[in-house]
């Protein structure tokens, strides 16, 4: 008898880690759902479906839920949130916040999850990157930059672990309607501030971004990519999801970066 496979999905209280968790362990995979808030899923009957207390910005956290996990064959680095500032105006302990959770929280999750899957003959790597990890938004720079890194890390990783027969995947998601923009995305006050130099652009970008996120794709869209990739195994390592991303990213390869910048400005008026 084929053995249950087994999948960590981090960020899983809401959105698109939600969506994974439903999807997934609908289709018979044993899902950790892990989160700060566990209880999120006490709604839930899914016996499929292991709810796991994680902070990933504390190794020991991180300890602590891989001690509740005997195999591993499919990781979704989820967990995320965007800091909406100016780099002027970002307070330090912002930026390394930002990073922490992004970055840094996704290689400690990844760390403990690479010797499971090695010690299991393969497995699945996906990381929920973003269609900014590859084009830049004022205001959105910090959140940029730890996407970029994302990008980084997975094409670094799919060399690492190819001997291993780990497979590692991003998904560039455009704007989705996963209350991203409620729960998720941090402002800094000074930024927002009638005060602040960037004030003008603050009020023609800020309403943008919030309404495209709230307009954005169903996050099942993206648990239905994540399942694709891991059925798949010539699937290719990156993919974009939504209607923002797939306007944006060919736009980006096939434009110098000056026409691109150009574009990006009479998109959104700046």
């Amino acid at each position: 008898m084929e053995r249950e496979r087994a999948v960590l999905v981090t960020g899983a209280a809401t959105g698109m880690g939600r969506a994974t968790v439903l999807l997934l362990a609908a289709k018979g995979f044993r899902v950790y759902a892990a989160s700060r808030t566990p209880d999120s899923f006490e709604d839930v009957s899914d016996g499929n479906i292991v709810p796991l207390k994680l902070d990933i910005t504390d190794p020991q956290s991180v300890e602590r839920a891989f001690g509740a996990i005997d195999s591993l064959d499919i990781l979704v680095n989820n967990a995320g949130y965007g800091l909406v500032s100016t780099v002027e105006e970002m307070q330090e302990e912002q930026m390394l916040e930002q990073f922490d959770v992004n970055v840094f929280g996704l290689l400690r999750v990844t760390k403990h999850a690479i010797p499971l899957m090695r010690e299991g003959g393969g497995g699945v790597i996906v990381n929920i990157s973003s269609f900014l990890g590859k084009i830049g938004l004022p205001l959105l720079t910090m959140y940029n930059a730890t996407k970029y890194a994302v990008e980084g890390i997975t094409d670094s990783l799919r060399y690492e672990l190819r001997d291993f027969g780990i497979r590692v995947h991003s998904i560039m998601p455009g704007f989705f309607d996963t209350q991203f923009a409620r729960r998720n995305l941090v402002i800094n006050r000074a930024t927002f501030d009638e005060e602040s130099p960037y004030a003008a652009m603050v009020a023609n970008l800020a309403p943008q971004i919030v309404e495209q996120i709230n307009r954005g794709n169903d996050a099942k869209e993206v648990a239905v990519l994540i399942l694709r990739i891991i059925e798949d195994p010539k699937f290719p390592a990156r993919v974009t999801a939504g209607e923002k991303a797939s306007k944006f990213i060919p736009m980006r390869r096939e434009l110098s970066d000056e026409d691109f910048e150009r574009r990006v400005r009479e998109y959104y008026n700046l």
